[in-house]
C-alpha cells in the first residue's frame, strides 16, 4: 500500500538496522556535509541502540585550494582519505567504524563496494554515476536503500538551459521491505546522461567543474539526511523531494511513494 504523510502528533523514532553499513559516494560540497552530520547522527543512534555501524567514504577526487569556498578540509589529498582523517574525532569511543576508499565508483568495483542491505548515499555531481549506481542496484541487488541528492551548478546545464544554481532534489530508491522508483524511472537526464563517469574524463576536464552555491549544497545535504531520518523511522512517505532556495520551497514531488513489499511487510528492516 502507499505511504501517507505523517500525522503532526505522531512520534518519529529512528532505528538503525543491526550492523548497519552506510556507503557514502562523493565527499565534495554535498557529501562533506552529509558525512559530518550523518556521522554524528549515526554515532548517537548506534550508542543508544548498542549496535555497530560501518561508514565508508568513497571518492576518487582530491581536495584542491579552489574547494575551500564550499568545503571543509585540513589538507590537500584524496577527499575520502582526508575526510576520514578529519572526522576521526567524531567516531572515537563510538560504535561507528570509519573507512576511506579513495576511488571513483565504476563497473569493476561496484560489486565489491555495494552489497545487499547497504544504505547508499549518493552525493555526486554527474548523472552518469547516478545511473551506474541505480542500474547496478536495480539489476544486481535485492535489498537496499539508495538516497541521491544534488543541486544545479551556476551556468549552462547539460541540456543547454541556463540555471542559477538554486534548485536541487533528493531521490529515494528502495528495494526490500519497501519499494520505490529507480533514479532513472522519472528522470530522462539520469536515464540518458550527457555527461561521463569521472573515470572516463581527462584530468583537465575534471578540474573545470561548474560553480555551485554553497547554500544549495547545504539544502541538498539536508534533504538527503531528512529522508534518511524518516526512512530509519519507518516514516518515509515520498520518493523524491525538490527544493529551490531562491523560491523558498522544499516539497515532495507527485511520483509514486514508497510502497510496502507484501512478502516482506512484516519485517522492520530488510
Amino acid at each position: 500500500m502507499s505511504r501517507s504523510p505523517l500525522p503532526p502528533n505522531m512520534p518519529i523514532v529512528p532505528r538503525l538496522p543491526d550492523k548497519a553499513r552506510i556507503k557514502l559516494i562523493g565527499a565534495g560540497g554535498v557529501g562533506g556535509i552529509v558525512c559530518r552530520f550523518g556521522l554524528m547522527f549515526a554515532c548517537s543512534l548506534a550508542q543508544k541502540q548498542g549496535t555497530d555501524v560501518d561508514w565508508v567514504i568513497i571518492d576518487g577526487d582530491e581536495f584542491e585550494e579552489a574547494n575551500r569556498s564550499r568545503m571543509f578540509f585540513s589538507r590537500h589529498g584524496f577527499k575520502a582519505t582526508v575526510m576520514r582523517d578529519d572526522l576521526r574525532n567524531l567516531v572515537e569511543d563510538s560504535r561507528v567504524t570509519l573507512t576511506a576508499v579513495p576511488k571513483y565508483i565504476d563497473e569493476q568495483n561496484l560489486p565489491t563496494l555495494i552489497q545487499d542491505d547497504d544504505i547508499v548515499l549518493v552525493c555526486v555531481d554527474n548523472n552518469a554515476t547516478r545511473k551506474l549506481v541505480s542500474d547496478y542496484c536495480d539489476l544486481e541487488l535485492r535489498r537496499f536503500a539508495l538516497f541521491s541528492a544534488g543541486n544545479d551548478g551556476i551556468g549552462e546545464s547539460s541540456s543547454g538551459r541556463l540555471v542559477r544554481g538554486t534548485y536541487g532534489n533528493c531521490q529515494v530508491f528502495l528495494r526490500g521491505r519497501l519499494t520505490s522508483p529507480s533514479l532513472t524511472q522519472h528522470h530522462a537526464e539520469v536515464a540518458n546522461p550527457t555527461d561521463k563517469l569521472p573515470t572516463e574524463i581527462h584530468c583537465t576536464e575534471l578540474i573545470a567543474s561548474q560553480p555551485q552555491v554553497l547554500f544549495a549544497n547545504l539544502a541538498a545535504a539536508s534533504s538527503l539526511l531528512n529522508a534518511l531520518f524518516l526512512y530509519l523511522s519507518d516514516s518515509l512517505h515520498y520518493s523524491e523531494l525538490a527544493f529551490d532556495i531562491a523560491e523558498g520551497r522544499m516539497r515532495p514531488l507527485e511520483i509514486p511513494a514508497p510502497q510496502a513489499s507484501p512478502q516482506l511487510a512484516v519485517q522492520r528492516f530488510s
